[in-house]
């Protein structure tokens, strides 16, 4: 019984770094890479603390290389290992792309099947916390574009606290996009670990009246605004993708056949996107259960900037996929 359930409060930093420390107690041959994790414990402190428990042959600071270290990682994968690959921020991810691309997504086919590549990316992403437009990104259709990648997305701290497990039991690579605006954010999670499918999307709210399709940051002020619509007496369902490469299309598609309206919410600029590619599908495999087009809600298409007015208005709020769910169903 769900009621049953022990729960505690916890910070999505904590959930994720009570997951990272469990993977290394687990498996001896998992250990954690990347700039900082180590001394400093980690550009946003998820790994503070892990230094001391494991020690440096598992906790490793590698030098301001991303191509250098993320390459490593590939190669202690290949040898056996279960790296796991900290990139500080999306922006950095770039000078590791030839490595990612053309090496950890492309092994297994060019070897035939003979090699498998268990390495395990998390790359801190999204927008907020004004780190400007050097640092605020949300690049996950960079990735997602990509065959032989494993693209998953952590929009809550259920998943924060999980979903590493189940990536480390995977024989492909896999990019983990952890968001940096949430770290401070509190919720109440179970307190014991518990499997995650990366296979499938998740119903985080059912509905019946419209589709609100998201998933990282959005999942949480999407779940907010169909509260605030079934107050209105409009009835929400929020799916949250979870999974960008390979998309788990057939739960999107019985949402839409079940509600005949979609609008989806994203923070990343509304070309060439996550939601340029739902909104395909839905429009190839759906359209004849459709009462109203496809809607997107996404970031305004500009660098983002560093005043926090001015980035809250960059990117969808709760109130604006509130305000865009209503205009939808009154013009039906």
């Amino acid at each position: 019984m769900e009621n049953d359930i022990k729960k505690t409060n916890s910070t999505y930093r904590e959930a994720l770094k009570q997951c990272l420390r469990e993977a290394l107690q687990n498996d001896q041959r998992v250990f954690l890479m990347g700039e900082d994790v180590g001394r400093y414990g980690g550009a946003f402190a998820v790994s503070k603390g892990l230094l001391e428990e494991f020690g440096e042959e598992r906790i490793m600071d590698v030098p301001l290389s991303e191509a250098g270290f993320v390459g490593a990682g590939i190669g202690a994968a290949i040898a056996g290992m279960k790296p796991i690959v900290e990139v500080m921020t999306i922006n950095f991810s770039l000078l590791a792309l030839d490595q990612i691309v053309n090496n950890a997504a492309t092994l297994l086919h060019m070897s035939g099947g003979q090699i498998n590549v268990p390495v395990v990316i998390r790359i801190g992403c999204g927008i907020g916390r004004q780190l400007a437009a050097q640092h605020s990104h949300s690049w996950e259709a960079f990735y997602a574009h990509i065959p032989g990648l494993i693209v998953l997305s952590i929009g809550t701290h259920e998943d924060a606290r999980n979903m590493l497990h189940t990536a480390l039991q995977s024989p492909d690579p896999v990019i983990l996009f952890e968001y940096t605006a949430m770290l401070n954010l509190e919720k109440e999670i179970p307190t014991d670990a518990s499997p995650v499918d990366i296979t499938k999307a998740k119903v985080r709210r059912e509905g019946k009246d419209i589709s609100i399709i998201t998933y990282g940051s959005g999942v949480y002020k999407s779940v907010e605004a169909a509260t605030q619509l079934a107050a209105m007496g409009i009835d929400a369902e929020v799916i949250d993708l979870r999974v960008l490469r390979p998309l788990d299309e057939d739960t999107f598609l019985a949402s839409v056949s079940k509600t005949h309206r979609a609008i989806v919410v994203e923070e990343a600029w509304r070309s060439v996107s996550i939601s340029s590619e739902i909104s395909s599908r839905i429009m190839e495999k759906a359209f004849y259960d459709l009462d109203a087009p496809v809607q997107r809600l996404c970031g305004i298409e500009v660098p983002i900037p560093y005043p926090n007015h001015l980035e809250e208005k960059a990117i969808p709020q709760t109130i604006d996929i509130v305000n865009a769910v209503k205009k939808m169903i009154h013009h039906d």
